[in-house]
């Protein structure tokens, strides 16, 4: 699959303003290119605790937008085909039109045309087969060996947007499911992705499960991992949304109802949404965090004392830690 490159050389100001008039008419997927920082929000939804310093935000932005083209050379765009001018002069229009009320800066457009590649899964070659321990985390595209039919066995497809488990703070807190989940398990996993975790322990014998997140994306996510690992529908339930300052989340969730709370976030989540998480965890329920780096252990279990909860355990995995908690009671 072919595709045509469209970039736009434009202003970090003017970057949502730009995307969402060209979504309009028909050019969807923005890859944006600039220097500014991530938010708070962004490193909440990724596994980044410390980050190199880069270089300074110098405004300017370069925003890429990618037509198929089909194997004729026609360009494919809003269902039929369009020529290369005609989407030239579609985008200079709107850009025209922007520049009356907003400074889009330079504003300048350069067309190229991609290598071969399917943008959507060329990913996956990068994800394989793996364990974690004694249990088998693949794709949900390949295929089981006979010699591993008898372990347990986990499908995942992470999508373009989550993890797929490699990860070494999803290892520490599997190995922490599998320490404490029983049959009569209540499991809350904040920020759960893919769903992983709660699968994981689904199939470890835990009674039901209920994830948090922050991104919609984890709705479809999770239900194909569902069905994928044959996990009943009532056995699984997902909750969009922030549960460290949403009272209705909050309710949703339910108060100490959770045997086990697992977060395989980062530190600077997990110190506020611990005192918080407290109250969603049965008396002597089991918390177990993730995603911290080892030069934030600290920082962690000040908040996990300080919410007082008991540590229990710490376990490392590269510069990885996880702490583990009991709550009184």
């Amino acid at each position: 699959m072919k595709w045509k490159k469209f970039k736009i050389k434009t202003t970090t100001e003017a970057e949502d303003i730009i995307i969402s008039t060209l979504y309009d008419i028909g050019l969807e997927g923005a890859q944006i290119e600039d220097k500014v920082p991530l938010t708070a929000m962004e490193k909440e939804q990724m596994f980044v605790d410390i980050l190199p310093e880069g270089p300074a935000d110098d405004g300017i932005a370069y925003l890429n937008f990618f037509v198929e083209e089909n194997e004729n050379g026609e360009l494919l765009m809003n269902g039929g085909v369009v020529t290369e001018e005609e989407i030239l002069s579609s985008v200079k229009e709107e850009l025209d039109s922007l520049r009356m009320f907003c400074d889009i800066g330079e504003g300048s457009i350069a067309v190229d045309e991609t290598e071969d590649i399917d943008w959507i899964n060329n990913w996956k070659k990068y994800f394989k087969q793996f364990y974690v321990d004694d249990i088998l985390i693949i794709p949900s595209w390949e295929e089981v060996k006979e010699e591993d039919k008898d372990k347990m066995i986990i499908h995942i497809d992470p999508g373009t947007a989550f993890g797929t488990g490699m990860h070494e703070t999803t290892q520490l807190c599997i190995r922490q499911l599998k320490k404490y989940v029983t049959e009569e398990t209540e499991l809350l996993d904040v920020g759960t992705g893919s769903g992983i975790l709660s699968i994981i322990a689904l199939k470890l014998g835990a009674k039901h499960a209920v994830g948090t997140d922050l991104d919609p994306c984890a709705v479809p996510a999770v239900e194909e991992n569902k069905e994928v690992n044959n996990i009943p529908t009532e056995d699984f339930d997902m909750m969009i949304g922030n549960i460290i300052d949403d009272k209705e989340v909050q309710g949703k969730v339910g108060y100490e109802k959770y045997d086990i709370v697992v977060a395989n976030i980062l530190a600077d989540v997990l110190v506020p949404l611990t005192p918080v998480i407290v109250n969603q965890m049965k008396p002597g329920g089991i918390y177990i965090t993730s995603g911290i780096i080892d030069e934030k252990e600290a920082v962690v279990v000040e908040a996990v004392k300080a919410a007082g909860l008991e540590v229990t355990e710490v376990t490392y995995q590269g510069e990885w830690v996880s702490v583990t908690a009991r709550k009184q009671g």
